[in-house]
């Protein structure tokens, strides 16, 4: 497979016994019907992305997994969908066999792939606006133009690092997390005023991470 991310390594390797063939299997179809998907990590699970846009994306939780496509009711149709039943257009996967086969799953990728490259195209008509003189462009335009300011990179904090040398198993999965979801932590712990409460962070930190979680792994629909 071509343009892997080491994260989605790492995800499925901290993912139940029972998602990780479902996982595998989801990523070698993906690749397989788009040599050019580039992987990624949105939200906390796994993605993937072609032509700058997400195509779909696959996740686990402790008594299922899920897989759907970002145009979900244009590619396998609204009266098709299982999202009721969990993230997704396939409901809860419990197993490969939960999916449709192969030929039928690669055949919804490339509807999919179609989609994006359609979108393409309509909005490459656009790009003749963007010679539009900045003295002709609405303020709230040219504002959004500028260059944003990157932020700094995440710092981990002392405490945080101690107690990740007990726990390698919570280092991984914060080394695997892109730099937004490692500040969602970092900033949670450094929020704490008293030193008892930043204490209860950073073990409820490194518990949550031994276990693959985001900060905010609560609000993420299960």
């Amino acid at each position: 497979m071509s343009q892997t991310d080491p994260r989605i390594d790492a995800y499925i390797a901290q993912a139940a016994s029972f998602a990780q063939p479902i996982l595998e299997h989801l990523r070698a179809v993906v690749h397989a019907a788009c040599p050019q998907v580039e992987e990624t990590i949105k939200w906390g699970m796994p993605s993937f992305v072609y032509g700058g846009k997400i195509l779909c994306g696959m996740g686990a939780f402790k008594q299922h997994a899920t897989f759907g496509f970002w145009q979900g009711a244009s590619v396998v149709g609204a009266s098709a969908e299982r999202s009721r039943e969990a993230m997704g257009q396939f409901g809860r996967l419990t197993q490969v066999g939960d999916l449709p086969g192969k030929r039928e799953l690669s055949k919804l990728l490339k509807q999919a792939m179609a989609l994006i490259d359609a979108g393409g195209k309509k909005t490459a008509g656009k790009t003749a606006a963007s010679k539009t003189p900045a003295s002709q462009t609405p303020a709230s335009e040219a504002s959004a133009s500028k260059a944003r300011v990157p932020k700094p990179p995440v710092v981990i904090p002392d405490d945080l690092a101690v107690a990740f040398k007990k726990n390698p198993r919570a280092r991984a999965t914060y080394a695997a997390f892109p730099p937004s979801q490692q500040r969602e932590y970092v900033e949670w712990i450094e929020s704490a005023k008293r030193e008892q409460t930043r204490s209860g962070c950073v073990a409820q930190a490194v518990e949550w991470m031994a276990q693959g979680k985001i900060r905010n792994w609560k609000y993420v629909a299960k």
